[in-house]
């Protein structure tokens, strides 16, 4: 019987059940809070204290910047994302040559250090330049594709003599009216604006091209057509177009601007008037008395 009891007491003794404590802690081990800082947040807070220990040295973190920085350039400056030429397409020599000004870039360039966006608002910001398209190609080429602002006319304001394109933008100077005499010269002081009727005006004197030295604006509200042999058609405020087509159909039907006139005044619509030269005139009057002396003759 004492051997029995004694035998259950040392069984007692190494029952391998865990007491309670040791079952809470197992629970508490199992729980996701607990994995988690051990397997990420006990990391990260050793990793970031050796790392915060190693920078905190002047020198050290000098180093590592200056190795950073190192990697960096060599990464950028590899041959592949060199620029080593811009071209530009779609200008006149004399807008690619702003362009490249405006630009300023130093070639051969990292890719990395050129602002493209900056570099289009640049160049777009030229007076020649409608619209640019910049694109970084393989070979290391920069290609600037450009729309540009083609003058149509020169206008001559208060600042001198100005080239403008259809919808009256400036898109350049010039310094005297023989650097182009393929456009026609729009004079008087007036808003640009009004040069898209201006150049209405010049497509309809298409039949006396030849004969077109330009428009001059009157009173910044009408138009003056001035041709050779300082002949003029005064056009009216309102309906300039039509009224000048009227003058060319009169021309082409009985070689009006062939006479010796000064003027065709159109600005009364129901009444055109007619201005003859001085010398036109003078020799109307000697007719006339030269017809009034044969009648009292007779």
């Amino acid at each position: 019987m004492r051997a029995l009891i004694r035998s259950r007491r040392k069984a007692a003794r190494h029952d391998p059940a865990p007491s309670r404590w040791a079952y809470r802690l197992q629970r508490f081990m199992l729980t996701p809070g607990y994995r988690l800082g051990l397997r990420i947040v006990l990391p990260a807070a050793i990793c970031f204290g050796a790392v915060h220990f190693y920078m905190a040295d002047e020198m050290r973190r000098d180093a590592v910047v200056s190795t950073l920085y190192d990697w960096k350039h060599r990464f950028e400056t590899m041959p592949q994302f060199m620029v080593q030429v811009m071209e530009v397409t779609g200008a006149s020599p004399v807008t690619e040559e702003d362009i490249r000004e405006v630009a300023e870039l130093d070639l051969p360039r990292s890719s990395f250090d050129i602002d493209l966006p900056g570099l289009k608002t640049s160049i777009e910001s030229l007076p020649s330049v409608a619209e640019a398209a910049l694109q970084l190609r393989d070979g290391g080429e920069l290609r600037v594709r450009i729309t540009e602002r083609l003058p149509v006319a020169i206008w001559r304001g208060r600042a001198g003599l100005d080239l403008v394109d259809p919808e009256g933008v400036v898109t350049g100077a010039v310094h005297k009216r023989l650097d182009r005499p393929d456009l026609p010269l729009l004079a008087g002081a007036g808003d640009p604006a009004a040069i898209p009727e201006a150049l209405a005006i010049i497509a309809a004197a298409q039949p006396i091209r030849d004969r077109l030295r330009g428009l001059e604006r009157i009173g910044e509200r009408r138009w003056d057509v001035v041709l050779d042999r300082d002949q003029r058609i005064m056009l009216p405020e309102k309906k300039p177009v039509q009224a000048l087509e009227r003058v060319l159909a009169l021309d082409e039907a009985q070689e009006l601007l062939a006479r010796d006139l000064v003027a065709v005044d159109m600005r009364l619509a129901s009444r055109p008037t007619l201005r003859m030269s001085e010398g036109a005139v003078t020799e109307w009057r000697r007719i006339q008395d030269m017809l009034q002396t044969a009648k009292a003759g007779n």
